[in-house]
């Protein structure tokens, strides 16, 4: 709001009273007031952009409502109530939304928020018209975001790898191919690895190898 908007604002609130442009009657209103904001307030009137007086004046009851990102159990039920919006406001026939995209939808960090989301929804429905939504209806932003990369199986995120993990499930996957190929003869196995027999059969044990 401008500065001017901000005092008309204030006036209200404190006088419970207003005059409609170009009226000359002053006119009486009992509400309740709900506002919203992306801003910091506290920040704005340090900075002289938003008034102290009107900021304690609004915040009564605060309520922080955190992003999207943070909230993830929510995409789901509002990715889908969103499908359903505009399957019926668009007049298309638009199903589901597949597993692997609602998974990809889970890995992004939506900047923008529920608007964002409601967004992305009404574009895929109003594009495809019909089917599910598949990866390949997302944005490539959204499709790079859940691409997660493998080595062995071991997944490399954002924080890296587990090196101990990786490390363990090469050696188990050796283990048991070095088996296989042997029939089943641990000795045999164990000559393919180049390892004694005593520590070939340790290692079995602990990643509870069988054959």
């Amino acid at each position: 709001m401008s500065p001017a908007l901000q005092v008309k604002v204030l006036r209200v609130l404190q006088e419970k009273q207003f005059e409609r442009i170009g009226g000359v009657k002053t006119l009486l209103v009992d509400v309740r007031i709900i506002t919203a904001t992306n801003q910091d307030l506290q920040k704005a009137i340090e900075e002289k952009r938003f008034r102290e007086d009107l900021f304690y004046r609004i915040n009564v009851i605060p309520v922080h409502i955190p992003p999207l990102r943070d909230r993830k159990v929510d995409i789901p039920i509002l990715a889908n109530h969103f499908l359903r919006k505009f399957n019926k406001l668009k007049r298309k026939k638009v199903e589901k939304i597949l597993p692997e995209t609602m998974e990809c939808l889970l890995k992004y960090p939506w900047p923008g928020n529920v608007r964002e989301l409601e967004n992305l929804i009404e574009m895929i429905v109003v594009l495809k018209e019909e089917g599910s939504i598949d990866v390949a209806d997302l944005p490539d932003k959204i499709v790079n975001s859940c691409h997660v990369r493998k080595i062995n199986g071991i997944e490399i995120t954002d924080e890296g790898l587990d090196l101990n993990a990786l490390i363990d499930s090469f050696e188990k996957d050796l283990l048991a191919r070095a088996l296989e190929k042997a029939g089943g003869a641990k000795n045999k196995a164990a000559k393919l690895l180049n390892i004694n027999r005593t520590t070939f059969v340790e290692k079995l044990k602990r990643f509870k190898i069988t054959q």
